[in-house]
């Protein structure tokens, strides 16, 4: 009867952990170190694709979305600018903490000394995911 009691409780903690299988990098403590560039047009520009820095499991989330986005240069090797414009676009996720399955991305406008407008960077602070630059933008050196 004691082993039936620890296989429930095994299952609970075993899948009560969010998605960290994604191993991340920091260039410092400000900075993911990015090693390539995606080449899906919609990645992290559509809200249907964001970007998946994770970190609300670890009280992190609003650094690793500034973590990214301080790893990212224009096109040329521009350095970006950045402000966080709010958040939007309800998503499904498994890592809701309020346990309700869905959670909000934030959006960030982004642009560089050059650029003829600002670009919206969608991100997911829940999930965990490979990070990629988006396409239009180059890895900050």
């Amino acid at each position: 009867m004691k082993n039936l009691i620890y296989i429930p409780l095994l299952l609970l903690f075993s899948c009560s952990t969010p998605n960290q299988a994604v191993k991340t990098n920091l260039k410092n403590s400000q900075t993911f170190e990015l090693t390539e560039i995606s080449t899906d047009p919609t990645y992290g520009l559509s809200e249907k694709n964001p970007v998946q820095v994770g970190g609300v499991d670890k009280s992190e989330g609003p650094t690793n979305e500034r973590r990214f986005l301080n790893a990212l240069a224009g096109p040329n090797g521009e350095e970006v600018t950045y402000f966080r414009a709010g958040s939007c676009c309800p998503i499904k996720s498994k890592s809701d903490p309020f346990g309700l399955g869905s959670v909000m991305l934030d959006n960030y406008r982004v642009t560089w000394k050059g650029a003829k407008d600002t670009l919206s960077i969608y991100i997911n602070m829940y999930d965990y995911g490979p990070l990629k630059a988006p396409v239009g933008f180059t890895i900050k050196k």
